[in-house]
């Protein structure tokens, strides 16, 4: 799937005393997912075919503060997807260098029925990286 990008600036009401709180980048992570969506011109089809998703997990991984008032480019894209889950990477730059990552798994669903990703998306045509599996080892498969 192709990169999604989206601009955020942080304000104070996103901040501590002057980073960003643990909180705001599954917010973020979660705005730029449905901004994905738009861009990748799937939101009419969620609209039109009563989907929605769920985030079932989410995992953060902290490399730089990001510090009030500045402008953080979220790209996002789709990294895997099998018959239930669909794993997102939310990638928080600042002037093109990394100060997070936000892995989330997602499932498409229609009222309680899970959708699944190829409906959407396409075949996957790749196998699903080590870190994924370790991290669904670690939080039990759902």
């Amino acid at each position: 799937m192709d990169l999604v990008t989206v601009k955020f600036r942080i304000t104070p009401l996103d901040t501590g005393l002057s980073k960003l709180k643990s909180d705001k980048y599954l917010h973020l992570a979660e705005s730029a997912q449905i901004d994905f969506f738009i861009q990748a011109k799937l939101m009419g089809i969620f609209l039109r075919r009563g989907y929605g998703f769920v985030n079932v997990s989410q995992l953060v991984k902290f490399s730089k503060p990001v510090k009030v008032f500045s402008r953080v480019a979220v790209t996002s894209q789709i990294i895997y997807w099998d018959a239930r889950f669909a794993y997102f990477e939310h990638l928080f730059l600042i002037r093109g260098e990394r100060h997070a990552c936000v892995l989330v798994k997602t499932k498409f669903k229609q009222a309680r029925k899970t959708v699944e990703a190829a409906r959407l998306i396409g075949s996957c045509g790749k196998d699903k990286p080590q870190y994924l599996n370790d991290w669904d080892d670690a939080i039990g498969v759902l």
